[in-house]
C-alpha cells in the first residue's frame, strides 16, 4: 500500500508500505478520506516522519476475529490506540488513557498507524459507524473537524440562549462554528486571516472581529452590552487569545481550551475566585456521544460543503501541504486511492 512521509523541510512523498494484517482487535480499515489536521506544521519544520496522521473515514476489510465490527462496515477511524481496559477507558474517556498500546508490539505490524496512508489497523472498538445516508468525507468531521469542539459544546451545555465566542478560526475553530450555529446559539469570531474570517461568517457567526485590531475586547463586551459572552472557545493556541477569551466571557461562564499551547497566566482572585469562571481542557469527546455528533452531522450538511473547502489526491498531497500553509483553506481532504 501507499503512504505519506515527510522527507524534510517542506518535502511531502509517497512511500510503498506492507499491508496491514488483522490481529486481534485490530483490524483493517481500506482508507476513503483522510481529513488534514495540524501534520503541515512537521511538513514546514522538516521533521522527517511517515505513520502520520490521526484523522479518516473508510471500509473495514479484515478482521482477525468476530468483535464490534464486520467486513463491509463503514466506519470513522477514532484517534490513539488507548488500552481500552482503564477506568477512562471504560468511561467513554479514550482521549486521555495513559496506557496506550505500542501497535508495532500488538499487531507485528511495523508500517505506522498513520491516516495518511490507504490502509490502516485499529482496535474495532475505536470505529464509530457511519450512517448510510453521510458520506464518507462528512462523517470523517467527527474527528477533528467537529471532534474537540462539540467536546466543548458538551461540556459546556451551549444552547440557543448562549452568545459564544470563538477564538482562532482554523480548521478545528471553523467547526466550532458550526457546532454552535447547529445549537441555536449567537456565535461571535476573532480570526486576522481573511479567508478563514469570511469563511467563518458563510457558516453563520454573526460577526468576526480582528484581534490585531484596537479594542478588541471592548468590542467584545460592545456587543454583550458590557456584560461579556457566555461562553468561550479557544482553537488558536495563543495566549493573548486565550487571555481575550477569560476577559470577555461574562461572570460565572464557561471557558474550554482546544488549541493546543504553552504557558497562560491566570489571576486565581480576579479570573477564577470573582468571576466565577468554569475552565475547561478538551481534546476530544466521549464515546457515548458518537451517535450526537453524528447527528450533528446530518444536520449540518450544508455547512460542512463550505468548511470542506478542498478535497485532493494523496498523491497531491505536497500542494495540500502548501495551501494550508497559506491559510486560505477550511478542512481540506485527502483521497488516498488516487
Amino acid at each position: 500500500m501507499r503512504a505519506v512521509r515527510i522527507a524534510g523541510e517542506r518535502q511531502a512523498e509517497l512511500i510503498d508500505l506492507p499491508d496491514p494484517q488483522a490481529k486481534g482487535e485490530y483490524v483493517v480499515v481500506k482508507v476513503h478520506a483522510t481529513p488534514m489536521c495540524t501534520e503541515y506544521k512537521a511538513y514546514k519544520a522538516g521533521h522527517v516522519c511517515q505513520g502520520i496522521g490521526h484523522e479518516a473515514a473508510g471500509e473495514v476489510v479484515e478482521i482477525a476475529q468476530p468483535g464490534k465490527v464486520k467486513v463491509g462496515d463503514r466506519v470513522v477511524v477514532m484517534p490513539q490506540l488507548p488500552c481500552g481496559k482503564c477506568a477512562l477507558c471504560l468511561q467513554g474517556e479514550y482521549i486521555h488513557c495513559e496506557h496506550l498500546d505500542n501497535l508495532t508490539e500488538a499487531t507485528g505490524y511495523e508500517g505506522g498507524g498513520g491516516t495518511y496512508a490507504q490502509c490502516l489497523l485499529k482496535q474495532d472498538w475505536l470505529l464509530l459507524p457511519i450512517p448510510d445516508d453521510l458520506s464518507y468525507e462528512h462523517a470523517g468531521m467527527a474527528c477533528c473537524g467537529l471532534g474537540p469542539t462539540f467536546g466543548a459544546m458538551q461540556l459546556m451545555q451551549v444552547d440557543a440562549f448562549d452568545t459564544v465566542l470563538v477564538t482562532g478560526l482554523g480548521p478545528v475553530g471553523l467547526g466550532a462554528v458550526v457546532n454552535a450555529v447547529y445549537r441555536g446559539a449567537r456565535v461571535i469570531g476573532v480570526e486576522a486571516q481573511p479567508f478563514r474570517a469570511n469563511l467563518a461568517q458563510e457558516l453563520g457567526a454573526e460577526t468576526v472581529i480582528d484581534p490585531a485590531a484596537e479594542g478588541a475586547l471592548e468590542r467584545l463586551l460592545e456587543l454583550t452590552d458590557g456584560l461579556g459572552v457566555d461562553k468561550a472557545v479557544d482553537c488558536s493556541g495563543v495566549a493573548q487569545a486565550q487571555r481575550l477569551c477569560i476577559d470577555a466571557t461574562r461572570r460565572k461562564g464557561h471557558v474550554a481550551f482546544v488549541g493546543e499551547a504553552g504557558d497562560l497566566t491566570l489571576n486565581v482572585s480576579q479570573d477564577m475566585i470573582r468571576k466565577g469562571l468554569t475552565l475547561h481542557g478538551t481534546w476530544h469527546y466521549n464515546l457515548g456521544d458518537s451517535a450526537r455528533i453524528m447527528q450533528v452531522i446530518r444536520g449540518c450538511g450544508d455547512l460542512l460543503d463550505k468548511q470542506i473547502t478542498h478535497t485532493c489526491p494523496m498523491s497531491s498531497v505536497q500542494e495540500a501541504f502548501e495551501l494550508q500553509l497559506t491559510g486560505d483553506c477550511g478542512k481540506v481532504v485527502l483521497y488516498p486511492w488516487e
